[in-house]
């Protein structure tokens, strides 16, 4: 199955448009796993085991892996999502932008490599910087559109268009990425839950492409605002990702049930506005 073939799958199956971050911080672990050798892939896999019906996907951030020298981690955590809960995608949080044969090598290393589904991607180099993820035919390509952060207005919001017809950056690179930029239909974008004006801005513009939409839970996106802003006629068409707030809802060893607990609590509360 193709990226989006299996996020539509689980949209409908798990009932579900809630996407785990899988952030690990050892410092914020539960004390039974401090320590320990692999204690990264033991508390990603404990979240992952408690959650996986509860989601659409799973989306591990690389820096919090490869901080600690664990992407050997990274590499049989998403080999244990995939053999045990293989109804559901991982999209590896790389937000990676470079060209020409640097772009390949880090297509090979997160298809091939960690054999993620997807990968976040900034598009600030253009077109030949992402044409390398789109030779992955079947793999996804999730391109940084209106992030969730203050700074993102900086260049995001700057005026690119003409008197005539006004566009900002991110309008543009959401028209670009949804036409010129998709060959293979597994494009989606990322568009910050702290801004609902902007994800009905790019919704008009992309019709039913996915948006992965950070910043509810701990950055305080609104859940009622974003949904309503974002979702399809068929209510879906997002990927709503909550990370700290669900992994660190325990502190004990029962952290596993915690978080099925709270990703519940955060997928009922979606679900509530579809």
């Amino acid at each position: 199955m193709t990226f989006i073939e299996s996020l539509s799958a689980a949209w409908n199956i798990n009932n579900s448009l809630l996407c785990v971050g899988l952030d690990p911080d050892p410092a914020k672990f539960p004390a039974h796993l401090k320590g320990k050798p692999d204690a990264i892939f033991e508390f990603c896999k404990a979240i992952a085991d408690a959650t996986a019906d509860l989601v659409c996907c799973f989306k591990p951030q690389i820096a919090y892996f490869a901080a600690h020298r664990a992407e050997d981690q990274l590499e049989a955590l998403i080999s244990h999502i995939h053999a045990r809960h293989p109804g559901v995608p991982v999209i590896l949080d790389a937000k990676r932008g470079d060209i020409g044969s640097t772009a390949e090598q880090y297509a090979k290393e997160v298809f091939e490599r960690y054999k993620a589904d997807a990968i976040t991607v900034n598009p600030y180099m253009g077109r030949d910087s992402v044409e390398p993820y789109l030779a992955h035919r079947d793999k996804g390509v999730i391109l940084l559109c209106r992030t969730s952060n203050p700074g993102g207005s900086d260049l995001q919001f700057l005026d690119v268009g003409t008197p005539s017809k006004p566009e900002k950056l991110y309008e543009r690179v959401a028209r670009l990425v949804s036409t010129e930029w998709n060959p293979h239909g597994q494009c989606a974008l990322v568009v910050g839950a702290t801004f609902p004006g902007e994800i009905a801005r790019v919704r008009e513009i992309v019709s039913d492409m996915p948006l992965l939409v950070p910043g509810i839970g701990a950055q305080g996106g609104d859940v009622e605002a974003t949904v309503y802003a974002g979702r399809t006629a068929a209510g879906t068409g997002l990927i709503i990702n909550s990370s700290r707030a669900i992994l660190y809802a325990g502190k004990t060893e029962t952290f596993a049930n915690d978080a099925r607990r709270a990703a519940q609590e955060t997928r009922d509360l979606i679900n509530r506005y579809r």
